[in-house]
């Protein structure tokens, strides 16, 4: 581009740079807005997902509290406080390592063609292999 200017005069250079300043400008004007949209959207997904963090530690801290529940029940149990006529189909046991992650498993029911029933659920901290 450029290089077939040689017929051209001053007032012809002048319109052809004035075409050129103009297409520059929209040019410039149609980046800014797609930086704009893309800015926008990036809020956007960045605003679900600090909503998603934050419904996730609320999960956690629910799983926590239900894990010092079920903790508490198991000191009462093995001090020998809790009833043992309870209909309560459930037996618990809780690890013993406060930092590691909480990890909850509930096992079904047995069903008939079972062997031997399955072992009580362990709700609470578990260690990963």
């Amino acid at each position: 581009m450029g290089q077939d200017l040689s017929g051209l005069g001053v007032k012809g250079l002048q319109n052809l740079e004035n075409q050129l300043e103009m297409s520059v400008r929209c040019i410039r004007t149609k980046k800014d807005q797609l930086l704009v949209d893309e800015i926008h959207e990036l809020n956007r997904k960045g605003s679900l997902i600090q909503q998603d963090n934050m419904e996730l530690h609320r999960k956690v801290n629910l799983i926590r509290q239900e894990n010092a529940e079920l903790y508490k029940l198991y000191e009462k149990e093995a001090a020998g406080e809790v009833n043992r006529d309870s209909t309560t189909p459930y037996n618990f046991a809780v690890a013993e390592n406060a930092n590691i992650p909480i990890h909850l498993e509930l096992n079904t029911t047995p069903q008939e063609h079972d062997v031997e029933p399955p072992a009580a659920p362990k709700l609470g901290l578990q260690l990963n292999p």
